[in-house]
């Protein structure tokens, strides 16, 4: 399995990660994807992924830390990128995680909107996939990504919402980031649009440390607890899990470019 949104650098794995990566393989999870946040983690992140083959990570500026970055960070984001895609067998292989969250009252929405637009048009330029988080902001989302649709496509992450939302992201070319929420019965609207997508537009995060799975809340989340999630979708779908392993594992490796 892959597990295509896992902060590897944030506690609890910053303190051990050769052993958090044992854990990691020893549940299944063969290759982890780690997005990046802002200026703050980028070089962390590039020499983890430098030093541990099943690492692989995404280069953006996530809508929280708007604020901290001025837009001569568009050159250097722009500058890390470039130098980033043009190394033999490149770790960097999305942009992100980059998006809107209009819960976060102290980071200007203007501010959000201009810098999903700058990573939407470094995605085409580089051509790669995009990882997109978003919260209270779908319709201005939607309106950011038909105005610059990503050429290599991209992840939803995180996704909670309805079947019509659903189908309009897969029609724009993107995948549905399925992860722990799936794992609460309480979740009805989004169980549901999950055994309404096809298996195809799946794949399968953990969002790790956040986003735990039933029953292990209040405890740090971790990559291998993708199974539960994997779990939770062959259920919802009445298929083997087997199945969705096959085909999301499947989907990550074409859509992020990674070698299985």
């Amino acid at each position: 399995m892959i597990d295509t949104h896992c902060h590897f650098d944030f506690p609890p794995f910053n303190d051990d990660p050769e052993q958090a990566l044992s854990l990691a393989q020893e549940g299944g999870v063969k290759q982890i994807l780690i997005p990046t946040v802002g200026l703050s983690n980028w070089a962390k992140v590039q020499q983890l992924c430098q030093r541990y083959p099943a690492l692989y990570y995404g280069l953006g500026i996530h809508p929280f830390f708007s604020s901290e970055h001025t837009s001569d960070f568009c050159q250097r984001l722009n500058f890390e990128l470039k130098e980033a895609v043009k190394q033999p067998h490149s770790k960097c292989v999305a942009v992100g995680e980059c998006g809107l969250d209009f819960t976060i009252e102290t980071v200007d929405r203007e501010l959000q909107q201009t810098w999903l637009q700058t990573q939407l048009q470094l995605a085409n330029i580089y051509r790669l996939p995009i990882i997109l988080h978003c919260r209270k902001a779908f319709p201005e989302l939607m309106r950011a990504i038909k105005a610059k649709t990503p050429s290599q496509g991209g992840v939803y992450h995180g996704f909670s919402g309805s079947y019509q939302q659903a189908v309009q992201l897969i029609d724009l070319g993107l995948k549905i980031g399925v992860g722990g929420t799936i794992t609460y019965e309480r979740a009805k609207k989004t169980r549901e649009t999950i055994t309404k997508i096809p298996l195809s537009e799946i794949v399968l995060e953990t969002d790790a440390p956040d986003m735990p799975v039933y029953s292990f809340q209040g405890q740090p989340n971790r990559p291998e607890r993708i199974a539960y999630i994997a779990q939770s979708v062959a259920s919802l779908k009445g298929i083997s899990i087997e199945s969705v392993t096959e085909a999301t594992t499947l989907t990550a490796h074409e859509l992020f470019k990674i070698p299985s």
